[in-house]
């Protein structure tokens, strides 16, 4: 049985609004990245290094990262040459499987949450404003009430014009109040009311905004750590998640946001937004390998419900959905 096979009963085992959400999510990069995959394909004859070379620049057109394209190139070369492929369409389901590996070969792959089923959760977010922090908050929010939890949200960016309002349209929105001080308060005193509240109200699940930007780096990750240490003196095993937020569509500077917010802080995990705005996808390959961090959620539309966890074989299917229905309808037929 062909990997697209596989790949394509896989699916089919998970929820068919998921499947639909990442195949629609992922339309802009499918139609850059497969399309050109298929050019490719289509103009080779045989499996040399001319094709290698072309495979190399559309994998980094696709922000997949250098080094990722690197090894995963290596990683197919490899492979070419122990099964002996000559056919160029065959690397399809190869290139497919070995993104698949990659993606989980890097460490930690759980996308589930730290949860508490005891006592309180503290979810802390990071990320530099801009990036959809808010609004991720909110529809996360949304996800943790829909399933009967009771959910406090905190409003930690004291310094930006406008953030606290934000999070207070968002927590009407989904029906959960927020614990805030007025604009230019000490975040760290915000947090430690908020985790007061929480614990007065049993509260299942704490979230917690944080400043995206301060005079410079060094004060940011100041700042940060401070909110984390009034968390962890009251709570004294939390934050259980902190979950720093990217935009998709910013490709390569996200990965520099991720490296200096995981020098700074215990990055737990990638919210990675606007993923359905970007024809440049493979960012989430080049995040994962690089820095070893597990992508927990992806924004895949402007929704509340759109907002979905990561599932490496559902993006893979998204990256190749016609090639994969295409392939498995053949193999039925055979």
């Amino acid at each position: 049985m062909s990997f697209f096979k596989k790949l394509k009963e896989t699916i089919t085992k998970q929820t068919d609004s998921v499947t639909e959400k990442f195949k629609d999510g992922l339309t802009k990069t499918r139609d850059n990245f497969s399309n050109k995959v298929n050019d490719l394909v289509s103009r080779y004859r045989k499996v040399d290094e001319d094709f290698f070379e072309e495979l190399e620049e559309i994998l980094i057109g696709a922000d997949v990262g250098f080094d990722t394209v690197m090894e995963l190139v290596e990683e197919l070369r490899r492979e070419v040459k122990r099964k002996n492929i000559q056919d160029p369409r065959e690397v399809q389901a190869v290139i497919s499987e070995k993104l698949v590996d990659i993606y989980e070969s890097a460490g930690e792959t759980s996308t589930e949450l730290n949860i508490q089923t005891d006592g309180l959760t503290v979810i802390l977010f990071v990320g530099v404003n801009g990036v959809g922090k808010t609004t991720t908050i909110g529809k996360l929010a949304h996800k943790f009430k829909s399933e009967g939890k009771n959910v406090l949200l905190a409003a930690g960016d004291t310094f930006r014009a406008g953030a606290i309002e934000q999070l207070e349209v968002w927590g009407e929105r989904v029906g959960v109040d927020v614990i805030k001080q007025g604009a230019g308060s000490d975040p760290a005193a915000v947090m430690y009311d908020a985790v007061q509240s929480a614990k007065s109200r049993n509260a299942d699940i704490l979230i917690c905004d944080t400043a995206g930007r301060l005079q410079n780096k060094v004060n940011l990750m100041k700042e940060l750590e401070k909110v984390k240490r009034v968390i962890e003196r009251e709570v004294p095993s939390a934050p259980h998640e902190v979950l720093l937020v990217l935009d998709a569509t910013t490709g390569q500077n996200a990965m520099i946001q991720a490296k200096t917010f995981k020098e700074a802080t215990d990055v737990t995990g990638i919210v990675l937004t606007k993923l359905d705005g970007t024809a440049k996808g493979g960012i989430v390959l080049a995040i994962r390998n690089e820095l070893e961090i597990p992508v927990k959620f992806v924004g895949l539309g402007e929704k509340m419900d759109d907002l979905q966890e990561f599932n490496a074989e559902q993006y893979v299917y998204g990256l190749f959905a016609d090639i994969v229905e295409k392939e498995a309808a053949e193999e039925e037929e055979e």
